[in-house]
């Protein structure tokens, strides 16, 4: 499958979680760009992402969903399908983070991330599975969004670093489970990408400069590198991958 068609997402419906800026954002357009109608979930506006689909071959649906409750999220996926069609992927992409020493770390900053990075993301792939294959014939693509902090231990995170790292274990258990079952099941790790995310990292020069100095493409990465990684495991060209995990980094990892 060399041909441009194996890059094609045209007439394919792709749910992006966390469409409405960073690296969701960039996500969405880029499954646009390749021809998808997206539909965008998460708890605030996303006007400004539709407004960038204008022009784009694709097409945007915002749908409002309180990801932090997985019985939300699984409902949310039922009324995807029943409203709007059959899904053909599904990009787990909303996070929250929390920071503190780990001597100080709260229950509550614990439970707050592992929920939505972690727990959600496992029955959102679930529900979106049991529709998937509920059809015979029927195939779909799950892409999740794991961190740099999936292979490394990272300071002042220790939900986040658990959540992530749990992110990569689900996406090879669910890969084992459904390959052969029509389901491809992949993951991206993301590094440095500019986004406000890390719009106060970038302003510290000091801080920033250290971060420059180890990845080896010499620059933070932007949305669209993670978007663009998302098309192709999304599309027929990634057909035989399954439980891959993609290092979007600039060498990060590498070094």
């Amino acid at each position: 499958m060399s041909d441009l068609s194996a890059f094609d997402l045209a007439g394919k419906r792709i749910i992006v979680t966390g469409a409405n800026t960073g690296i969701g954002q960039g996500i969405a357009l880029s499954a646009g760009k390749a021809g998808a109608h997206v539909v965008g979930v998460g708890r605030s506006a996303m006007d400004e992402t539709e407004v960038k689909f204008a022009g784009l071959s694709g097409s945007f649906t915002p749908v409002m969903a309180d990801l932090a409750d997985h019985h939300a999220a699984q409902a949310m996926i039922d009324e995807v399908w029943a409203d709007a069609g059959p899904v053909d992927g599904l990009v787990n992409n909303a996070g929250i983070i929390r920071r503190a020493d780990a001597l100080d770390f709260t229950e509550a900053d614990w439970d707050d991330v592992l929920d939505t990075n972690l727990k959600s993301m496992f029955f959102l792939c679930q529900a979106f599975a049991r529709h998937v294959l509920a059809e015979p014939g029927r195939s779909g693509r799950i892409v999740n969004i794991a961190s740099m902090l999936s292979f490394q231990g990272g300071i002042r995170v220790a939900s986040y670093t658990a959540s992530k790292s749990g992110v990569l274990g689900i996406t090879r258990l669910l890969a084992c489970e459904w390959a052969g079952r029509g389901i491809n099941v992949n993951a991206i790790a993301p590094g440095y990408i500019e986004t406000n995310n890390t719009a106060a990292i970038r302003a510290d020069a000091e801080r920033s400069a250290a971060i420059l100095g180890r990845i080896p493409a010499g620059r933070w990465g932007e949305a669209s590198d993670i978007g663009d990684a998302a098309v192709f495991l999304l599309a027929p060209a990634s057909h035989y991958m399954h439980g891959a995990v993609i290092p979007v980094d600039g060498g990060w990892l590498a070094r």
